[in-house]
């Protein structure tokens, strides 16, 4: 696994290292010693999958506050998205500031967020599957998130939105 940093501090680009022949490939996909060896946390408590059927779909932007803020180790394992991270930490130095990365099924990235970041995508195709791997369990009372349209963000989504959740259309605005 080779980790590459990112604009935004604490968030890691993890990519995987494919060893290939004539039958196809293998690659880990995690690795406890090389994420604890990285700070990282090496132990997930929580697994989910997230499935969406259609294009332009936006999820997000999600996060938990503390005490059960968590750490999220994010793929794409069926499609293709554009993974959105927006730094919601005051004392960080990329504080609202954005980064977007595409994820493929056939692609070989995957993205650790650190606790603090608000975490979205938008799906790039139909059938999109999203594994999450979580380092706290979810908690529904401490579950939050901003807009995917908050102009202190300004994120800047691939395409027209076709279709988001009128939960995530609730979501305040990030009040400075």
């Amino acid at each position: 696994m080779q980790f590459e940093p990112t604009g935004i501090a604490g968030l890691w680009a993890v990519r995987l290292e494919r060893f290939c022949d004539a039958r196809g490939s293998f690659a880990r996909l995690f690795d406890r010693d090389a994420f604890a060896g990285h700070g990282l946390p090496n132990c997930f408590v929580q697994e989910s999958l997230s499935v969406t059927r259609s294009a332009g779909t936006v999820r997000g932007m999600h996060f938990q506050r503390p005490p059960h803020a968590e750490v999220k180790f994010v793929r794409c394992v069926r499609g293709a998205i554009h993974d959105v991270v927006a730094d919601l930490r005051p004392d960080s130095p990329s504080y609202l500031r954005w980064q977007g990365f595409d994820l493929t099924q056939d692609g070989d990235l995957a993205l650790c967020i650190p606790q603090g970041c608000a975490h979205g995508f938008q799906t790039l195709t139909d059938d999109c599957e999203v594994l999450y791997q979580m380092s706290a369990a979810f908690a529904p009372t401490h579950a939050d998130g901003v807009r995917h349209d908050d102009p202190a963000l300004g994120i800047v989504w691939p395409r027209g939105i076709s279709l988001i959740a009128e939960k995530d259309l609730a979501w305040p605005t990030i009040r400075r």
